[in-house]
């Protein structure tokens, strides 16, 4: 099962998906987790043009979205696509939604443009599950900054820009409610685990039912 946690910069991806994993595997699931951009030696290499802050701040959207794309790719081929023909569960923070919401929202570019990308460079895989953590621009960005975590290009961005990403992944969720689930990240850490472990813990007793 692919499962990708999404959302505006802020909204505890990153936090949550280790012991969100770590939880699956007591439960007896063999689990991954791994991150966009990167997860592969290539893909961490791109990662760092595409976020480093102070040298590439004149990169154009076509390029970035390229970049995404190239790094996405060797990730599905390297190790979301093997580790989950061996069965095992795929946990990621971020996937192609990332590349909608903040390049086809975000930089106003056509996301069906993006989709015809994103299936090309994913060779058409999308995820069983993707769970939005959905958080208010300002707060999102107020938790980076005083987070002591990266701060990076895409971070810098204008407030409008990152507000469009959010409007963004909450079109993408009403088009398609069958993959996606929004969560509340506004709340505190313990409260929006607890519901990611709930809203997978049923969605793998779907998948078992099914098989």
């Amino acid at each position: 099962m692919f499962i990708t946690l999404e959302g505006p910069d802020g909204s505890g991806k990153s936090t949550q998906i280790g012991p969100l994993a770590e939880f699956l595997r007591q439960q007896g699931y063999p689990a991954l987790t791994t991150r966009e951009p990167g997860g592969t030696p290539i893909s961490d290499q791109v990662r760092t043009v595409l976020l480093n802050r102070m040298e590439n701040q004149a990169m154009h959207p076509r390029t970035e979205i390229l970049l995404f794309l190239a790094a996405r790719a060797q990730l599905v081929e390297e190790v979301i696509r093997p580790r989950l023909a061996a069965g095992e569960i795929v946990l990621s923070d971020r996937y192609a939604d990332s590349t909608l919401a903040y390049q086809g929202y975000g930089h106003k570019v056509d996301c069906n443009l993006l989709r015809q990308l994103l299936d090309f460079a994913t060779g058409s895989l999308w995820p069983d599950l993707t769970i939005l953590l959905d958080v208010d621009v300002e707060t999102g960005l107020r938790r980076k900054l005083s987070g002591g975590g990266e701060w990076n290009r895409l971070d810098a961005y204008a407030v409008a820009f990152h507000q469009r990403v959010r409007q963004g992944y909450h079109v993408l969720a009403q088009r398609d409610p069958q993959r996606w689930v929004t969560l509340d990240a506004n709340r505190p850490f313990e409260q929006v685990q607890a519901d990611l472990r709930k809203i997978i813990s049923a969605r793998l007793e779907e998948f078992r039912q099914q098989a």
